[in-house]
């Protein structure tokens, strides 16, 4: 809630799983230490999928059921609607039929998930006002997980900073002075301050401009050392004086937006009358002016080199290093990403969005080793669809700002990561 002390969230792969009380969760990671493996092909779930929809039909009997699957594991979007589809079907073959929750004489509850070794499918079931059961199926893993390569699982961690019934564009931070928070929005710039514990907002500047804005506006703050900061907009840029009572100086700007600061500067031209980067970047990656159209860009440095990559407005991911443009196709990402820079493993990583069918967005963390994305943390779930993931000054954190489906506000909030031990 607005003027609340920020509030870090903490998202663990399996023990954040609202399906099972703490004391079943120690119980089923004992479980799961004894159990024996099933065999599995890497493409073909159809026997965890029956395994599964036997024990849930012992459990609810024959008739007619709610079920919902999560997924919290590594699993692809396109491959949970496979394993969704295949349980219907067994289930079907067992008399047990899906409809509506308001119908059913009982909900199901399954949870897609996994450890180091195996996936773990566990099914959450109620029948009237019996107490709930839980039953699971394991799998060994087809594929090495992200722990197997040679970096350790991240955490992220979530943290609340502002809500807004207006669109949040972005949010800053300066490390210079914790206790200030500066949000920019459609129209103004408001600037907070900690008192009494909360935040409450000492200057709203107006920002003026001739044309109207796009209908998908999006917006940047850059802090700066010879003032405040610099807030871009589709043809506007407007700079902050330097001294308190700020002013705020907008106007007409065809410049390129910054997309990182030190140790990789990089700017990009922005189509004024879209929501993307044209593609045109200054002063360039070595000798590369351009890449593909896109909506938003990380930068990962190494040792002799920086990896760019760009969410590009056709879908597919560009890495850039300065030699080589690579499009990779398929990542299952979004088109909202952003480096940051945590120590953890090749010492960056991207945070990309995604979302699986209809459901709320998630950002997770990938490392990019050798051109390849390898997720290194379980996903941040936000509860409704993400706007705006921008890196800080310093890049390390990020803002991600996420319109909640439920209550139609503006959340921004500020993600960091932890080595997880």
């Amino acid at each position: 809630m607005p003027g609340h002390h920020p509030k870090p969230v903490y998202n663990a792969r399996i023990q954040d799983m609202p399906l099972l009380r703490a004391y079943s969760f120690r119980a089923v990671c004992v479980w799961l230490l004894i159990v024996p493996a099933m065999l599995v092909s890497a493409t073909d779930w159809r026997t965890p999928e029956a395994q599964l929809a036997r024990k849930i039909a012992a459990g609810t009997g024959p008739g007619a059921v709610a079920l919902t699957v999560t997924n919290r594991s590594f699993l692809s979007s396109s491959e949970t609607d496979e394993v969704r589809r295949g349980l219907l079907t067994e289930l079907a073959s067992l008399g047990v039929h899906s409809i509506g929750e308001d119908q059913a004489a009982a909900t199901v509850q399954v949870s897609l998930s996994e450890n180091l070794q195996n996936y773990v499918w566990i099914a959450e079931i109620h029948v009237g006002n019996n107490e709930p059961s839980v039953v699971m199926v394991t799998g060994p893993r087809t594929e090495p997980a992200a722990e197997e390569h040679s970096t350790a699982p991240l955490t992220i961690h979530k943290a609340l900073l502002w809500t807004d019934e207006n669109r949040i564009l972005d949010v800053a931070l300066p490390t210079s002075s914790p206790s200030i928070m500066i949000v920019l929005e459609a129209d103004s710039v408001g600037l907070y301050a900690v008192q009494n514990g909360r935040w409450q907002v000492q200057q709203t500047l107006a920002i003026a401009h001739a044309n109207p804005w796009p209908r998908d506006l999006r917006g940047r703050l850059i802090l700066k050392k010879d003032h405040l900061f610099d807030a871009y907009l589709p043809g506007v840029m407007c700079q902050s004086t330097a001294v308190a009572p700020l002013a705020l100086h907008c106007r007409a700007s065809d410049d390129p937006w910054p997309l990182a600061a030190d140790p990789s500067p990089l700017n990009a031209f922005y189509a004024p009358a879209r929501n993307f980067f044209t593609g045109v970047l200054s002063p360039g990656i070595q000798k590369q002016t351009a890449t593909a159209p896109f909506y938003s860009a990380a930068a990962l440095p190494r040792d002799k080199y920086t990896l760019w990559v760009f969410g590009a407005t056709d879908g597919q991911i560009h890495l850039l290093d300065g030699m080589t443009d690579q499009a990779v196709a398929k990542l299952g990402w979004g088109s909202d990403l952003a480096g940051v820079r945590s120590g953890c493993g090749l010492g960056w990583q991207v945070l990309a969005a995604s979302r699986d069918n209809d459901a709320s967005d998630k950002v997770q963390a990938f490392e990019m080793a050798d051109r390849q994305a390898v997720a290194a943390s379980a996903p941040v779930e936000f509860g409704g669809s993400i706007t705006a993931l921008w890196a800080d000054s310093d890049s390390t954190s990020v803002i991600a700002v996420a319109q909640n489906s439920e209550t139609g506000r503006y959340e921004a909030s500020r993600l960091s990561i932890t080595c997880s031990r």
